[in-house]
């Protein structure tokens, strides 16, 4: 009993060791391929001359520069597809005081020349007081917002705006993104935060994706002892909420 006792316990170090680095690979990789898709499309306004007219040399050396970004993006999606999971540990969580104002402007500005590629407006509407701050662990949160922000602009049509806003609740701060996009079927809107789940929708929208950026950010809001929801409609698009804790 003792040796069938010590075997238990070692398979589940290895199976908390193997989930710990899951995890970080997992982190790290998608907020590698932000920076790198933000890089893209700022490549991509100086190559349309939005910008301001290129020589011939800087078209070409730019050409190739988002060549081999473009390579890389793709690198990263399909270690992500291959690591298939996104496990947060609870234990990782290194929690702070966070302005999330600044967070949410850091975040709109790393998607502004994606969002400008797509023809698609950001508006944040800043709350008319300042907010008191959120207990959050920093870097989770990026890729909450980061991953819906990246939705709203992927599932809205050219030409459509985004809504960003923050509001204190009794204790919280609410977060919402409300896009004008495809919104979710009506089948969908129960299984959406399933793991590898994709809407019918969002498939027909875009081909490419795993299923496991909404599933991921409800485990982080939900590790941080927030809610997370969203209201969707086919005709006029889908906002997503969550609250945060605000410090003692």
């Amino acid at each position: 009993m003792e040796e069938i006792q010590k075997l238990k316990e070692e398979n589940e170090r290895l199976v908390k060791l193997q989930s710990a680095k899951e995890d970080l690979f997992s982190v790290s990789a998608h907020q590698v391929k932000t920076s790198l898709s933000a890089i893209k499309w700022i490549i991509k306004m100086f190559l349309n001359n939005d910008l301001g007219k290129l020589t011939a040399e800087q078209e070409n050396l730019l050409k190739k520069a988002y060549e081999d970004n473009d390579r890389a993006i793709a690198t990263i999606n399909e270690l992500l597809l291959i690591n298939r999971s996104e496990n947060i540990v609870e234990k990782k969580y290194e929690f702070s005081s966070i302005n999330i104002v600044e967070l949410v402007d850091d975040c709109i500005f790393d998607f502004s020349g994606e969002a400008h590629t797509h023809n698609i407006e950001v508006i944040f509407l800043k709350p008319g007081k300042e907010l008191p701050q959120v207990l959050a662990d920093k870097e989770k949160l990026r890729i909450v917002i980061q991953n819906l922000l990246e939705n709203a602009i992927k599932y809205s049509n050219s030409g459509g705006k985004i809504f960003l806003s923050l509001t204190e609740k009794s204790g919280s701060v609410e977060f919402s993104i409300k896009d004008t996009g495809i919104g979710i079927s009506p089948e969908g809107r129960d299984k959406i935060f399933e793991k590898f789940y994709r809407d019918s929708r969002a498939e027909k929208k875009d081909a490419n994706g795993s299923g496991i950026g909404l599933y991921t950010i409800k485990k982080i809001i939900e590790e941080h002892k927030g809610e997370i929801w969203f209201e969707s409609n086919t005709e006029a698009g889908t906002t997503f909420y969550f609250t945060l804790s605000i410090t003692k």
